[in-house]
């Protein structure tokens, strides 16, 4: 009986987890099209430089969501508080060097090693890769696309924004949907037989 009663928990705990990974990947893939639906079609229509631009803020808005939607949603806040800060450090870098410069490979260096000096000072060194990319990915598109490239920073920091509020509003929703059940569960009935 102790063998069976293993097997039956087993296949239970199996179950149990295929059914949040079902559950989890459903909801990360509904928010990143979400995601993707708000920057390219409404976005878009607010401030655009160009389709490519407005796809490559796409990008950055899915990968936000990705980067902040987890498992719960206390971990989910707590990767978006990152995520923002992170974002608002490289913004206000990056914002700062294309005012006055344009692109060079010193002034990406620099940035990123100002950007790490600045989070590991402040204890935030979880930040650090985080500022790094995302200093990188403005600076480079600059680089590519150098007509008014100060105002990369800005949509980038928007593109994170719409991202970050899609995944931790995916997390709070799945939390409330799968609280539901759970809920009904406990209010309903048990009938004990005899």
């Amino acid at each position: 009986m102790g063998v069976s009663s293993a097997i039956s928990t087993r296949r239970l705990v199996e179950r149990s987890r295929i059914r949040a990974a079902a559950g989890h990947s459903l909801a990360l893939a509904i928010a990143c099209v979400t995601t993707y639906w708000l920057t390219t079609r409404v976005l878009s229509r607010v401030h655009s430089l160009s389709t490519a631009d407005d796809l490559l803020g796409a990008l950055w808005a899915v990968v936000a969501t990705v980067f902040v939607y987890r498992e719960t949603h206390r971990q989910s806040t707590a990767a978006a508080l990152s995520r923002a800060s992170a974002t608002l450090l490289s913004f206000a870098l990056c914002l700062t060097y294309l005012s006055l410069f344009a692109f060079h490979v010193w002034g990406l260096a620099l940035l990123i090693g100002l950007g790490t000096f600045a989070l590991m000072a402040t204890g935030r060194d979880d930040d650090v890769v985080t500022a790094g990319i995302t200093t990188a990915v403005v600076l480079i598109v600059a680089a590519v696309s150098p007509h008014d490239a100060w105002q990369q920073p800005i949509l980038r920091l928007v593109d994170t924004g719409i991202g970050i509020a899609v995944g931790v509003a995916a997390s709070w929703f799945v939390v409330r949907v799968a609280a539901v059940p759970t809920a009904a569960r406990r209010a309903a009935p048990t009938t004990h037989s005899a």
